[in-house]
């Protein structure tokens, strides 16, 4: 049997009988090596302490997979430098959709992974469209990470179509919502601060809950949305100033619990909901449906694109087309037929 020797490491195993490795160069820190010797993970390790670099961080767990597994990949990638410039939120939502890639696939090999496997995962997510291509963005972007690093030479999930959505995602509330809402829950409620809030800034929940008087400058919510990093000022808007005016001035954020404690985005999302329930709306009437009836309420305004983007945020015209779906299609008809030429004659 060959034995690999590598200079400067040393070899042992803990009192629980687990192997461990380290580089040990005279006058240079002490440097864990992960993995077994001659693994991916471990030579990676070996090259850059061996070149004066410090080693690659570990990731928790990542010794229960094998070498060249679909879960040794994850976990690799979870302990990147890539994954941790991601904003927390993103990060969160990242790691909980991989970890259930990787229980589910992580045994397997990545350098078989094809693309009519990842299609055959997609395929079992039929019902669940919005998943599958959720699932399909996050494999695009591991498995770029594995060609970038080595692992494999191609990325097999480049070109997969999404699957074809029958649905355009979370319900855009209407202008007969707001004001079930409204009038269910009047100015000086929790509820109507919240409906304000999330209707004349635009902006996701995220953000929202997280809004305080800190973030009133010159007339403008300044914000720094938490999936992008984008800033902006948005003007405030009177309907709005007028909820703000009533909040308490020794209250931190905006938008509390019943106990006086900021929500979190999942929280503020449930008691939201609930309310709206509670006004007689639809079940699927959510934080984010108000985010797309601002972007909507724009473009009936007669808003450019690039003026919505200056609220919303979004850095793509194709993002904004998204949230302008639901524009009074009707409305705008007329304005551009009463445009055209000969408009004002009555052609019987």
């Amino acid at each position: 049997m060959a034995v690999l020797r590598l200079r400067y490491v040393q070899s042992f195993k803990d009192r629980h009988g687990r192997p461990r490795h380290y580089f040990r160069r005279p006058g240079y820190k002490r440097i864990a090596l992960p993995g077994l010797p001659g693994s991916d993970q471990f030579m990676a390790a070996y090259q850059a302490a061996l070149a004066g670099e410090t080693a690659p961080k570990r990731h928790v767990g990542a010794e229960r997979w094998r070498s060249g597994s679909l879960g040794s990949l994850i976990a690799a990638y979870l302990g990147s430098a890539e994954f941790r410039a991601l904003a927390p939120l993103t990060q969160r939502t990242y790691r909980n959709m991989l970890e259930r890639l990787r229980a589910e696939h992580g045994e397997k090999p990545v350098a078989q992974l094809e693309a009519r496997h990842i299609r055959r995962m997609l395929d079992g997510m039929a019902d669940r469209t919005g998943a599958a291509n959720n699932l399909l963005k996050r494999l695009r972007g591991v498995m770029q990470f594995a060609v970038d690093h080595g692992w494999r030479d191609d990325n097999p999930a480049q070109f997969i179509r999404p699957i074809r959505r029958n649905s355009s995602g979370f319900r855009t509330w209407t202008e007969d919502d707001i004001a079930a809402f409204t009038a269910k829950w009047p100015l000086g409620s929790r509820a109507h601060l919240a409906l304000m809030l999330l209707l004349y800034s635009a902006q996701r929940r995220s953000d929202v809950v997280l809004l305080g008087r800190q973030h009133l400058k010159n007339g403008a919510v300044h914000v720094r949305q938490q999936k992008t990093k984008t800033r902006l000022a948005i003007p405030v808007h009177p309907a709005l100033q007028a909820a703000l005016d009533l909040v308490p001035a020794d209250q931190m954020t905006f938008l509390v619990t019943q106990a006086g404690k900021p929500f979190s985005a999942a929280g503020f999302t449930n008691w939201f909901v609930e309310c709206a329930k509670a006004a007689g709306l639809p079940e699927n009437s959510t934080p984010h449906g108000l985010r797309k009836a601002a972007a909507r309420r724009l473009a009936e305004a007669g808003c450019s694109a690039h003026q919505i983007m200056a609220i919303t945020g979004h850095k793509t015209l194709s993002e904004v087309a998204v949230y302008t779906a639901a524009a009074d299609q009707e409305r705008l008809a007329r304005s551009a037929m009463a445009a055209m030429p000969g408009a004002a004659t009555n052609v019987r």
